[in-house]
């Protein structure tokens, strides 16, 4: 269990989770509810509290301890009285499309006024810090020679050929800095940037990382795209928070999260699944598109390894335990 040490934070005041009904967000609430952290968690609507209650006790932890309030990220209204009292938010809500939308505005300006929004409303309340999910998408998405990566890279949102989704990751990251930058008000900011997010999910509805895998299992991606990238286990990334949050070290940092070992690409992601899961596996592409290799990045972890004392799962197997967590929720029917 995680301890709780920054600057002698009350165990009973209560933290925010913003997106709580999602992926990163029911983890985190689970893991910080079982750790005795009373949460106050936003969702888009009330309708999504009975979920999110259900995914905390799918998670072991016992929902009593938690509050769920009404906020949306493109409304000011509900966000004084979800921070109100909060010492701590983890801002994790923010749009994560299948398909990138033809307006690149449609993911853009929710990810980064909503970012804003919350910030501000974290300072005006007067946060001790906010932990902010990013992405790897706002550090690696403009190449670079080597495709050697830290957190002291950066995605220019004016790369050529950028597509919308890794933009927005970037411009509402540099936004959330250059408020807390100009002006925090005495609330740190600290920023959390997950690879490839997998692994199991505490809902019982298709995240939307976990459908790429999905896809392989089904058949429906007949052939693997040609693409490389890091693996970050939703549950190491919901640790890492509360790491990032607890340390008072982490003021001001960016936190890149992913597994140790290589990146990978789909093809080899499909090798293992056919190689642990056998049946299960049978339908997983055995062939890329045709092309050239792009570059296999090198995506570096070791300022959350040896600041925060981050210990990641192997990437393998966070792929074998999100493809089992699909057949258990009885999501990969159309396989058999």
């Amino acid at each position: 269990m995680t301890a709780f040490t920054a600057q002698e934070v009350s165990r009973t005041s209560r933290v925010l989770v913003t997106g709580g009904s999602g992926y990163l967000g029911t983890q985190l609430i689970a893991t910080l509810l079982k750790a005795g952290r009373p949460v106050r968690a936003t969702v888009r609507s009330l309708a999504h509290e009975a979920g999110l209650r259900a995914a905390v006790r799918r998670g072991r932890a016992d929902d009593a301890g938690l509050e769920v309030v009404a906020a949306h990220l493109t409304s000011d209204e509900g966000w004084p009285a979800a921070v109100a009292g909060c010492e701590e938010v983890h801002h994790v809500a923010s749009p994560f499309p299948v398909l990138q939308p033809e307006d690149p505005d449609e993911l853009i300006v929710p990810a980064r006024e909503g970012t804003l929004r919350v910030l501000r409303a974290a300072r005006a309340a007067g946060a001790r810090r906010v932990v902010l999910t990013s992405s790897f998408a706002a550090i690696g998405y403009t190449p670079k020679p080597g495709a050697e990566f830290t957190e002291a890279d950066w995605t220019d949102p004016d790369t050529p050929g950028l597509e919308p989704y890794p933009r927005s990751k970037a411009i509402a990251e540099r936004a959330a800095w250059d408020l807390m930058g100009r002006d925090g008000g005495g609330t740190e900011l600290v920023v959390v940037n997950p690879t490839f997010i997998l692994g199991p999910s505490l809902t019982t509805g298709l995240r939307s990382s976990m459908e790429l895998i999905k896809a392989m299992l089904d058949g429906t991606m007949s052939v693997a795209p040609r693409r490389r990238f890091g693996v970050a286990d939703v549950r190491d990334v919901a640790d890492l928070h509360i790491r990032a949050m607890a340390a008072p070290e982490a003021a001001g940092k960016r936190f890149l999260a992913v597994a140790d070992g290589p990146t990978l690409s789909f093809l080899e992601v499909a090798q293992i699944l056919r190689r642990r899961l056998g049946p299960l596996a049978a339908r997983v592409p055995t062939q890329e598109v045709p092309g050239e290799d792009p570059p296999r990045p090198i995506i570096h972890n070791d300022r959350a390894r040896e600041q925060l004392g981050w210990r990641p799962r192997p990437a393998e197997t966070t792929i074998v335990e999100t493809a089992e967590n699909l057949r258990d929720l009885g999501l990969l029917e159309a396989a058999h």
